[in-house]
């Protein structure tokens, strides 16, 4: 059995994420100026992935 096109991974290398891993959203929030000090990173609010 063969698989279909949509899941070989060839197609996914270097595509773009529409999700940033917490420690980037953290590191974005503090460029922004909107990170408080000793604020939890746990329910961080969403960031648009700026390429």
């Amino acid at each position: 059995m063969s698989k279909h096109s949509s899941l070989k991974a060839t197609g996914t290398v270097g595509g773009k994420r529409s999700v940033l891993k917490r420690f980037e959203r953290v590191k974005l929030l503090k460029e922004r100026g909107e990170w408080k000090k000793g604020q939890s990173p746990l329910g961080l609010p969403k960031t648009k992935h700026e390429a």
